[in-house]
C-alpha cells in the first residue's frame, strides 16, 4: 500500500469502529442487540446510504477493489476469526451434558425440523428461495436448512440474564440445547464449504476434508482440552498476567483456523472449536476471560458486522416476499420443533412456546453465516438481506416474547432509571427531611408530579422506617399514585445525611426511589439492586466522590476497581 492508500485505509476503519461502536451503545440503551446498531453502521457508511449520498467519496473511502479493499477484507477476516473464538469460549459442555436427554432431545428435533424444512424448500422452490444461477443445488439446499435451524448462543445468554432467569433450570435447557446446536450448526457448514470446493483447487476432495474436520473436532475436544487445561497454569504462571494467557489464547486460535482453513474449511471453525476447549479449562480465570472477551466484542466483532453491510446495498436487494418467508419459515420451524419436543420432555405448552422462541434468537451467528456464504457464492444479495433482516427480528422480540409467554418481566435495574436530571453532585442540608426535599425537587420534573407530593410520601414512608442501609447508602422511597415508570433521584453529600442507619454512619449516598403503586415489586428491584452494587466498597467510594453525573454514571456501569 502506498501513502495514500494507507491514509485511506486508516480512516476507513476509524469511521467504521466509530459510528459501529456508536451505534452499538445506542442500540443497548434502547434494550436491543448491540449488532442491531452495529449492521446499521455498515449500511449508512456502505452504498445504501453513504454511497447514494455521494458515491465518489464512499467508493474512494470503501473501495471495491484493490490494495484498500484487500486490506479491509483481511481485518473483517480477522475479526470474525476472533469473534468465534469467544463465541466458542461462551460453549459449556458440561451445562450441555448435566442435563441430557431434555437438552438433547429438544436440541436435536430444534434443528432438525427447521434444517428439514429449509432443505425440502430450497431443493423444490430454489429460485423463490433466493438460489443464484450455477449454484450446486444440493449445497444450497443444506445451507439454507443450516441457516434456518442454528441460534445464537451470546445473544439466548444476554437475554435470559436480562430476564433473570440464566441459571434456572428453565434457562440452563435453553442454553444447553443453544451449545449443542451451535456445535453442530458449525459442523454442518464446515461441510458445506468442503462440498462447494470453497477452499480453492489446492484444498484436498470433499471427504478427506470432512474426515480432518471430524478427526480435528474430536481431539480437540478430548485430548486437546486436556493438554490446554494442563498447559495454562505454566502460561500465567511464567508470562506476564494477564498478557501472556491473552496471547495464548489468540495464538492458539489463529493457529486452529490456519489448519482447518488449509485443510479446506473456513478458518472460523478452528477458532471456535479452539474457543470451546480453552473454555472448559478451570484454570482460565475469569478476569482473563472477560478481557479477552471485551476486547474482541467491542472492537473486532463492530468491525466485522460494520464491514457486512458494506457488502451489499440493502435497499436495492431487499426482496419483502424472500425476507418474509424466510422469518416464517425459520420461525415456524424452530417453535414446532423445539415446542413440541420440550412438551415431550416434561415442560408446560407456555414454558415449551417460551423455549422455542428463546432458541428462535439467530442474533449474530447467522450473519456470520450468511456473509461468508456470499463470500463463497453461495447466496447472493437477496438472500444475504433476507438471513440479516431474519436474524435481528428474531433476536430483536426473544426477550419480550418470552417474558409475555410466562407473565415475566425482566427485573428493575438502577441503571436504567437514574439521569443527569434527577442527580445532586452536592447535597446541600444533612437533614434527612430537607435532603428528601431537595431530591423530589428533581425528581418531579422526571415524574411529571409536584415536587411537594412527592416529598410528602417519601418522608411519610420514612416516619414510618428509616432507610438508611448503613455504610453510607439512604434508599428513602414510596410508591406514587399515577406515577408511569420508576423513577430514582441520587444525592452525594460529602459531610454525610443522617438516615438512622444501622451502622450509625450517616448517608453520602442517597437514593431516592419512586415507583408505580400498583408495581410492589418493582420497588423491591430497584432497592436490592442499590444494595447489591453498593455494599462493594470500591463502588461506593468512587460513587461519593463522583464530580458530576457522567463520573457517577460510569462507576455504575464499570464498577469496582
Amino acid at each position: 500500500m502506498n501513502h495514500t492508500e494507507l491514509t485511506v485505509f486508516i480512516l476507513a476503519v476509524a469511521l467504521l469502529l466509530a459510528l459501529a461502536r456508536t451505534l452499538g451503545e445506542i442500540a443497548r440503551a434502547i434494550k436491543q442487540p448491540a449488532v442491531v446498531g452495529e449492521i446499521l453502521a455498515g449500511v449508512i457508511l456502505g452504498p445504501t446510504v453513504f454511497g447514494l449520498l455521494a458515491p465518489g467519496v464512499q467508493s474512494a473511502i470503501f473501495p471495491a477493489i484493490g490494495n484498500g479493499a484487500i486490506a479491509l477484507q483481511a481485518i473483517s477476516s480477522l475479526s470474525i476469526i476472533m469473534f468465534l473464538l469467544v463465541a466458542g469460549m461462551e460453549v459449556d459442555l458440561k451445562v450441555a451434558l448435566s442435563h441430557g436427554r431434555a437438552s438433547l432431545v429438544i436440541s436435536f428435533f430444534g434443528m432438525l425440523v427447521p434444517f428439514v424444512t429449509g432443505f425440502a424448500c430450497a431443493s423444490v422452490w430454489p429460485v423463490a428461495f433466493g438460489a443464484e444461477p450455477g449454484t450446486d443445488p444440493t449445497a444450497f439446499a443444506m445451507f439454507l436448512g443450516t441457516a434456518l435451524s442454528i441460534s445464537a448462543l451470546p445473544v439466548i445468554a444476554k437475554t435470559l440474564m436480562d430476564l433473570n432467569m440464566y441459571r434456572s433450570d428453565f434457562g440452563m435447557i435453553i442454553i444447553s440445547a443453544a451449545v449443542i446446536g451451535d456445535i453442530t450448526g458449525w459442523i454442518l457448514f464446515a461441510v458445506i464449504i468442503g462440498m462447494i470446493g470453497a477452499a480453492g483447487p489446492e484444498a484436498f476432495d470433499a471427504h478427506t476434508t470432512m474426515v480432518l474436520t471430524v478427526v480435528f473436532g474430536a481431539f480437540l475436544l478430548t485430548v486437546g482440552r486436556k493438554l490446554l487445561d494442563k498447559a495454562l497454569p505454566f502460561v500465567q504462571a511464567y508470562t506476564s498476567w494477564p498478557g501472556g494467557a491473552l496471547g495464548f489464547a489468540m495464538a492458539g486460535a489463529l493457529l486452529c483456523a490456519a489448519f482447518t482453513s488449509w485443510i479446506g474449511v473456513h478458518a472460523i471453525f478452528g477458532a471456535f472449536i479452539f474457543g470451546v476447549a480453552l473454555g472448559e479449562s478451570r484454570h482460565l480465570q475469569e478476569r482473563t476471560r472477560r478481557t479477552l472477551e471485551g476486547f474482541i466484542s467491542f472492537i473486532f466483532a463492530p468491525l466485522f458486522f460494520a464491514s457486512a453491510g458494506l457488502k451489499v446495498d440493502f435497499a436495492h436487494h431487499f426482496d419483502l416476499t424472500l425476507t418474509t418467508l424466510v422469518i416464517i419459515i425459520s420461525t415456524v420451524g424452530k417453535l414446532a420443533g423445539c415446542g413440541i419436543s420440550a412438551r415431550l420432555t416434561g415442560f408446560s405448552w407456555s414454558e415449551s412456546m417460551a423455549i422455542g422462541v428463546g432458541l428462535n434468537a439467530r442474533g449474530a451467528m447467522e450473519i456470520v453465516l450468511a456473509l461468508l456464504a456470499l463470500q463463497f457464492g453461495l447466496i447472493g444479495e437477496r438472500m444475504f438481506v433476507a438471513l440479516v433482516v431474519m436474524a435481528l427480528f428474531t433476536s430483536v422480540i426473544a426477550g419480550g416474547l418470552i417474558s409475555r409467554i410466562l407473565r415475566r418481566d425482566a427485573p428493575a435495574r438502577l441503571i436504567d432509571f437514574v439521569n443527569g436530571g434527577a442527580f445532586i453532585a452536592e447535597l446541600t442540608s444533612d437533614d434527612p427531611r430537607e435532603a428528601i426535599v431537595e431530591l423530589s425537587a428533581v425528581a418531579a420534573r422526571a415524574a411529571g408530579l409536584p415536587a411537594e407530593a412527592i416529598a410528602d410520601a417519601v418522608w411519610r414512608r420514612e416516619k414510618m422506617m428509616p432507610t438508611g442501609l448503613g455504610k453510607g447508602v439512604a434508599t428513602p422511597h414510596a410508591r406514587i399514585p399515577g406515577l408511569k415508570t420508576p423513577v430514582v433521584a441520587v444525592g452525594l453529600s460529602r459531610e454525610g445525611v443522617e438516615f438512622d442507619s444501622p451502622d450509625g454512619a450517616p448517608a453520602q449516598v442517597v437514593f431516592l426511589t419512586l415507583t408505580p403503586a400498583d408495581k410492589m415489586t418493582t420497588q423491591v428491584e430497584l432497592l436490592s439492586d442499590i444494595a447489591k452494587n453498593f455494599i462493594n466498597d470500591s463502588i461506593r467510594q468512587r460513587a461519593i466522590q463522583s464530580k458530576n453525573f457522567a463520573e457517577f454514571l460510569s462507576v455504575l456501569k464499570t464498577g469496582g476497581d
